[in-house]
């Protein structure tokens, strides 16, 4: 294990980071609300811990394993949500404990979008802005950045992309070489955003909302800057444009890629885990619709449309948005919903959840298992389209699940352990655990409620879901250590 070129490049991506203090720093000096000394402190803090890493191991280049890859990533999410927290620590507006700042923080980087903050419409536009940029940082990936624009960390760049990036077919790169797949889909994803917050501009935000939920949208993450979420502002036509990015950034982005490189629009249909991303959000879509209209929540069939087809995107690709209507919802529908965000969106998206082509794999498996009962002889391929998938992806898919079962059980009887009823419990694990954000019963509208040792429980739960649970589990298992 080459701890000292983990080490220099832990400290590399620290600096990285730091320099993102400058953003909500300006925003401060724009609007004129005070916040900019945090920012201040935060980036010389970071920057110095940074140095710290990086001088003393800035010489030592030698190739990474892929194990070492696995901690890297698991060393960078620990250390950048804790450096991460230090704005809400510092800042004299909001008064929170340690515990809270670092839940705000790990919750932003992951995209949960679970919160501990009340009051966002009085809080300075620094701090707003900031919770957004922690999102659409960790939207795509900060180490994914880190290897597309930094030389130092071309070598061992495949590990870093291979431990970052979600769903079991990670070898599938969109260019031969890592760095210019991870340019790649850096690039789609900063042209997703502008598109997206000048739509939102035209639909009637003000110039600093559309910003700051376009980096919530496209990132899946959830963050609003309103207290009443999306409801704040009561237009259809917003919630029509977040649904359809929300959408766009729960599919694989190696298809965005294709299209955009002059292929036509027909290769989303050809793809097996889009159209069954897509047909499952329409079912749920329908099922909501029906509901509401026999229990006549809203006054017309158009107003019940437009709520269903916000909701259950909202939910489904786990961004957590909401709507001020929808604590109004029928219980089964929520329940539903948090149901249907174990399937989250597509690998290879901004999405949690298990990712809908192992749910597809899942499904194939099981079929193929009860074909056998009935011709235990004959010899079944599981195919993705026209491609026979080999047994080793499979058994990956099966052990992901098994592994992911096992931590949300572990994390649900801890948690219910510190004294926290048995629903919220529950929705509190799935809705971290997804990267989902609202939760039920107690934490309906926020966590802030949640005991101490509930809400650490909580951030490590996120950490398992933003790292794909095995990128995580792995440096605990004695293997991992080995030489």
């Amino acid at each position: 294990m080459h701890f000292r070129v983990i080490t220099r490049i832990v400290g590399l991506l620290v600096i990285l980071f730091s320099v993102t203090m400058i953003i909500p720093g300006l925003v401060s000096l724009i609007y004129q609300d005070g916040a900019e000394l945090s920012f201040g402190q935060t980036f010389f803090i970071s920057l110095f811990i940074g140095l710290l890493l990086w001088i003393p191991n800035k010489n030592n280049r030698d190739d990474l394993k892929p194990k070492e890859g696995f901690l890297i990533v698991a060393l960078f999410w620990t250390v950048l949500g804790s450096v991460g927290a230090l704005p809400f620590i510092f800042s004299e507006f909001l008064h929170l404990s340690v515990t809270d700042a670092f839940f705000e923080s790990f919750s932003g980087l992951t995209t949960t979008g679970a919160t501990t903050l009340v009051g966002l419409d009085n809080l300075p536009k620094a701090i707003l802005f900031y919770r957004q940029m922690l999102q659409w940082l960790g939207g795509m990936g900060i180490i994914v950045l880190a290897v597309a624009l930094l030389p130092l960390l071309s070598i061992g760049g495949i590990q870093l992309y291979r431990a970052e990036i979600p769903g079991p077919l990670k070898d599938n790169k969109i260019r031969p070489r890592i760095a210019e797949t991870a340019k790649t889909l850096w690039l789609i994803y900063v042209l997703l955003t502008i598109i997206c917050a000048i739509s939102l501009w035209f639909a009637g935000m003000d110039s600093f909302d559309a910003i700051s939920h376009s980096f919530s949208t496209v990132s899946i993450g959830g963050f609003s800057t309103h207290d009443k979420s999306i409801g704040y502002f009561d237009n259809p036509i917003i919630n029509i444009i977040i649904s359809i990015f929300l959408l766009i950034s729960g599919c694989n982005f190696g298809l965005h890629f294709s299209v955009l490189s002059g292929r036509s629009f027909i290769i989303y249909w050809r793809d097996p885990e889009f159209k069954v991303f897509i047909v499952f959000q329409l079912v749920l879509i329908n099922i909501c619709m029906l509901v509401l209209l026999y229990y006549s929540v809203y006054e017309s069939v158009l107003q019940t449309f437009y709520q269903s087809f916000f909701q259950v995107i909202s939910f489904v690709t786990t961004a957590g948005f909401s709507t001020d209507g929808f604590a109004n919802w029928p219980l089964f529908l929520p329940i539903l919903l948090l149901f249907a965000a174990f399937i989250g969106g597509c690998s290879g998206s901004t999405g949690g959840g298990l990712k809908v082509i192992r749910v597809v794999l899942l499904f194939l498996q099981g079929s193929r298992e009860l074909k056998r009962l009935v011709h235990p002889n004959a010899v079944y391929t599981i195919k993705l389209g026209s491609r026979a998938l080999p047994e080793r992806i499979i058994e990956s898919v099966w052990g992901f699940f098994s592994a992911y079962a096992l931590v949300f059980i572990i994390s649900l009887l801890l948690l219910i352990a510190t004294g926290v009823d048995e629903f919220s419990a529950f929705s509190s694990i799935a809705a971290t655990l997804n990267n989902l954000g609202p939760g039920l019963g107690s934490v309906t509208e926020n966590f802030t409620n949640m005991n101490i040792i509930g809400k650490w429980i909580l951030i490590v739960t996120m950490l398992f879901g933003r790292l794909e649970v095995f990128t995580l589990l792995v440096i605990f298992t004695p293997t991992f250590w080995r030489e």
